[in-house]
């Protein structure tokens, strides 16, 4: 196992609406001070935050496959579909802009707080499809129970949310000492951000063990060999998000001059 960790000093930073929106981005656009500009598909992650209230303007895109997460307050969103609709804690929604969709966006609080996650499929083949927006509520999302936490599925498995893109997603949640294990295969990179609490990576293989971790942190993974790796939640609670995607696709990925 291989950690890479990214403090909050080493992602990038945005703003909107005068500053009503900020946000942090593990993964970033170029210029925006982000270490990390993309991990195979996973093109850009922004953990968005209002205290009260903020408004991100009508804008287009075009073939990405976007999805926000919302982790507390509520999302108004509308686009060039017709589409209006307002998405809850723990909901998610997903545009798939193929040749073309504008959309606005409300994040609305006290203390709303989301994720803006772009994958980048085959551009060659999704700039030829119809737009399409899609959302789903907390309760349709499965949850299991690990020691000490749960597990929630966002995407991959049982999950309702289906990419294009090869990829799985979790939202971890443990109490202090409790672990969640993964399996992770040679050639994929498992994404980690640390929401809330501290933790500790372990693997079963020769490589970094006891890798520890702040909130905030960004942490990407990979191993030499197949290998079954644990994270443990240390003194208090610990909530992570959870991304895996190869390293590598079998189809050209757009540049990063975006």
């Amino acid at each position: 196992m291989h950690v890479r960790r990214y403090l909050p000093s080493m992602q990038g930073r945005g703003a909107f609406d005068g500053g009503k929106i900020t946000e942090q981005k593990p993964i970033g656009f170029s210029g925006e001070g982000s270490v990390i500009n993309r991990i195979g598909p996973l093109f850009y992650w922004a953990w968005a935050h209002t205290p009260e209230e903020g408004h991100i303007p009508l804008h287009p895109h075009f073939g990405f496959e976007i999805m926000t997460y919302v982790i507390q307050g509520k999302a108004e969103h509308g686009d060039s579909l017709g589409t209006r609709s307002t998405v809850g804690s723990g909901g998610a929604q997903l545009i798939r802009a193929g040749s073309g969709v504008s959309h606005e966006e409300r994040l609305i609080g006290p203390d709303m707080e989301s994720f803006q996650i772009w994958f980048e499929p085959d551009l060659k083949v999704s700039n030829k499809r119809e737009p399409s927006y899609e959302q789903w509520e907390h309760e349709q999302f499965p949850v299991t129970e690990t020691a000490g936490g749960t597990v929630k599925q966002i995407v991959g498995g049982d999950a309702p949310l289906k990419l294009s893109v090869d990829a799985g997603m979790w939202d971890v949640q443990l109490e202090a000492g409790g672990t969640y294990s993964q399996l992770l295969h040679k050639g994929r990179a498992l994404a980690a951000l640390a929401l809330r609490g501290g933790g500790r990576w372990s693997g079963e293989l020769p490589g970094v063990h006891d890798e520890t971790f702040d909130p905030r942190d960004f942490m990407l993974l990979s191993t030499d060999h197949d290998e079954e790796i644990t994270v443990q939640a240390l003194e208090g609670r610990l909530r992570m998000l959870l991304i895996e995607v190869p390293e590598r696709v079998d189809y050209a990925l757009l540049p990063k001059r975006y």
